[in-house]
C-alpha cells in the first residue's frame, strides 16, 4: 500500500531505498513562504540509527506490515540470542546488539516482544518494567537519606543502575527498561 508523509502516524513503518524506516516523531510545517513539508524523526529498523529529515508531502512510500510477536529468551550463543516463539515453540537466532542497552537487564526465560517483517526480526524489547535482584552494591551510610543521593548497583544480567542509598545487596528492585532507571523496591 502506498502512503505519503501526510499519512504518517507514530510507530508506522515504511520502505525507502531498501531500508525499513519507523516514524518516531513527525510534524506538518507550513511556513509563511514556500511549500509545506513534513519534519520527521525516523529510525532505521535494520541499523538502529535515527535520522531527522524534511519530506515533501507528495512523496510516496511503500507501507510495511510489522507484526509484534512474543518470544522467550532461552540462552546466548556467542553474540546471538536464542529465542523461542511462545505459540509455535520455533526457535530463532537474533543479534544481541538489537537490544541495545537493555541487554544488561536480560535474564533467562525473559519475555521479549519482537517486531517481525515476515520472518525477519526488526527490533525487540523487554517489558516496560522488570524486577531484578541487586547482586552488588556498596553499603549505604546510615542516616544519609535527606539529600536524595544515589549509588551504583549491579543487578542480575549485569546492568549498572543508580539506586537510593538504602538499597542493599539481595534486595529486589523494579527498573524502567527504557531508561535503565530505578523505580522502587519490589514487593515480590
Amino acid at each position: 500500500m502506498s502512503i505519503t508523509p501526510g499519512d504518517f502516524r507514530n510507530g508506522m513503518v515504511f520502505a525507502r531505498g531498501g531500508d525499513l524506516l519507523q516514524v518516531v516523531e513527525f510534524q506538518h510545517v507550513k511556513p509563511g513562504k514556500g511549500p509545506a513539508f513534513v519534519r520527521c524523526k525516523l529510525r532505521n529498523l535494520r541499523t538502529g540509527s535515527t535520522i531527522e529529515e524534511k519530506l515533501r508531502p507528495n512523496e510516496k512510500f511503500e507501507e510495511v506490515r510489522v507484526e509484534s510477536r512474543k518470544y522467550d529468551y532461552l540462552y546466548a550463543e556467542g553474540e546471538m540470542l536464542v529465542l523461542m516463539d511462545r505459540e509455535t515453540f520455533d526457535q530463532i537466532l537474533v543479534p544481541a546488539e538489537m537490544l541495545g542497552r537493555q541487554r544488561g537487564l536480560l535474564t533467562e526465560n525473559e519475555e521479549l516482544t519482537v517486531a517481525m517483517n515476515g520472518d525477519e526480526p526488526l527490533s525487540m524489547e523487554l517489558p516496560l518494567t522488570v524486577v531484578r535482584e541487586v547482586t552488588f552494591c556498596e553499603p549505604g551510610v546510615r542516616g544519609d537519606t535527606a539529600t536524595g543521593a544515589t549509588k551504583s548497583a549491579t543487578v542480575e544480567g549485569g546492568a549498572s543502575v543508580n539506586v537510593p542509598l538504602f538499597i542493599e545487596q539481595g534486595d529486589r528492585i523494579k527498573i524502567d527498561t527504557r531508561t535503565c532507571e530505578y523505580l522502587e523496591r519490589s514487593k515480590e
